[in-house]
């Protein structure tokens, strides 16, 4: 028995062979594989029909054959009946001058002694036949002698010996199959030729489509294609173009955004530095004044009035409680710090009343029981700051008295949904109103998580809808990404 390893070599390398045969086809243009396949069409057609045409070639040589042969015998007894007076010698030089024009046949007319009579001519026409002698050994039977005795009044008078011969036949034969070969020929160059044309012009534009997709390779997404005559070709063009122009507005849109990403982050550190002016600037001042009014009196010969440093004292205590407020809420603003710590439905609560302080005559009211602990730091900041932006619009530029805003999961046959939706009763959406970078900002964060994102006019105010589809992996990639951060005191 042979070893397992041995038994498999042969397949293993036939396994090997095949990616290189067929590589070199893959690489082979479109072109020259379709002319490769029409040709290996004739190749075959060419083959069936040269076996067709041997087959019913030998039979028809048969037949032509036994049908030559059939007629020596009547053609014997004609010439023995139309002699008036023959003798044996003049009758067997006659017979064999008529048999000498028979086709298909090659007759020898022997006397009673076995000695050939009549002229022995040389055949011509076997030295003039045409057809090779390879088609000859195809389509020719094999040869049959046949003897034929000539009788005279009931005596023997000799003999005919019929010999097959169908060089004439196969002759026609040769000529009929070359004429067919050359129209053949002809015809399918003419086709070869009308197919390189139509396939070139077939081909032509897809080459303008790899030459177009080279350009939006090369991100130039100012690729354009004309349509060709061909409908389906044609209706590649259109979405390539339509490909092309999305590219380029995704282009033209991740420009602005990054505009608008700039001057946000400008317009925030310029909002912060003014706020740490306008508030850490005082207090800072304040808790100097303080701590050189300390210094003074702790310098004074006299005893330090206890009541005028416990007024300093708590003074600087209110000015630290103070800084100690306004820096939690520029980290809030920058990054709210109980995202992750604590349950998000509990972090919007805590939005809303901080909204509610600041705003004492807006309402703001939510509804978040049915969310569960987090969705993942990216959703639950999209959400935060969804909501906070939302909220910002219905009172900076609503003049809302009342916001709602509400949050649900939903679950169907697809992935589960996230759903948030903030109503106010302010002055709605102008219908001349820009996108400003609050928008901009809330659309991008909400499309970046292949959710959806509108802004409409409720009965009374505006509406803002947001969904997003909550991908396990995506909150435990963000997760184990960007752990957050521990709350700042």
């Amino acid at each position: 028995m042979m070893p397992k390893a041995t038994q498999f070599d042969a397949p293993s390398a036939a396994r090997v062979g095949t990616p290189g045969r067929a590589s070199i086809w893959a690489t082979l243009p479109t072109r020259t594989r379709l002319i490769l396949v029409v040709l290996a069409i004739d190749l075959i057609a060419a083959f069936v029909s040269c076996g067709v045409m041997v087959l019913n070639a030998r039979s028809a040589v048969k037949v032509e054959m036994n049908a030559t042969r059939a007629t020596v015998e009547p053609l014997v007894a004609d010439t023995i009946r139309m002699a008036r007076s023959p003798t044996p010698d003049s009758l067997l030089h006659t017979l064999d001058l008529r048999f000498q024009t028979l086709r298909h046949v090659r007759v020898a007319v022997f006397d009673a002694k076995g000695e050939r009579t009549g002229f022995v001519l040389p055949d011509k026409r076997r030295d003039r036949h045409v057809a090779p002698s390879w088609f000859v050994a195809l389509i020719a039977p094999p040869p049959e002698q046949h003897d034929l005795p000539i009788v005279v009044n009931g005596e023997r008078i000799g003999k005919a010996v019929v010999t097959e011969e169908p060089l004439d036949e196969i002759d026609e034969v040769w000529g009929y199959a070359a004429s067919l070969s050359l129209a053949s020929l002809l015809l399918n160059l003419a086709v070869l030729a009308a197919l390189t044309i139509a396939f070139g012009r077939v081909l032509r534009p897809l080459e303008g489509l790899a030459e177009g997709l080279t350009q939006l390779e090369r991100h130039d997404y100012t690729a354009h294609l004309d349509p060709p005559a061909s409908r389906e070709l044609a209706a590649i063009a259109e979405r390539f173009n339509s490909v092309a122009g999305a590219l380029r507005e995704a282009r033209d849109a991740n420009g602005r955004l990054n505009r608008q990403l700039l001057t946000a982050q400008d317009d925030e550190g310029r909002r912060i530095a003014l706020e740490l002016h306008d508030e850490f600037g005082p207090c800072l001042f304040a808790l100097e004044a303080n701590a050189a009014s300390v210094a003074r009196i702790a310098e004074g010969e006299s005893v330090p009035d206890r009541g005028k440093l416990a007024a300093r004292a708590a003074e600087i205590g209110s000015i630290v409680g103070q800084v100690q407020a306004r820096n939690r809420e520029l980290l809030n603003r920058l990054r709210p710090h109980a995202l992750g710590q604590v349950p998000l439905a509990e972090c919007l609560n805590l939005l809303l009343a901080d909204f509610g302080r600041r705003h004492p005559g807006t309402l703001f009211t939510g509804s978040f029981e049915e969310l569960a602990r987090d969705y993942g730091d990216l959703v639950d900041l999209t959400v935060f700051r969804c909501i906070q932006e939302s909220m910002t619009n219905a009172v900076r530029h609503g003049a809302a008295k009342h916001v709602r805003a509400e949050a649900r999961e939903s679950s169907g046959p697809g992935p589960a949904i996230l759903h948030v939706v903030v109503r106010d009763d302010g002055a709605g959406i102008a219908p001349d109103h820009g996108t400003g970078l609050g928008l901009s900002g809330m659309r991008e964060r909400v499309e970046a998580l292949d959710g959806s994102f509108a802004l409409d006019n409720a009965s009374s105010g505006a509406v803002v809808r947001i969904a997003i589809p909550i991908v396990p992996e995506r909150g435990a990639e963000a997760q184990s990404a960007d752990p957050p951060s521990p709350p700042s005191s």
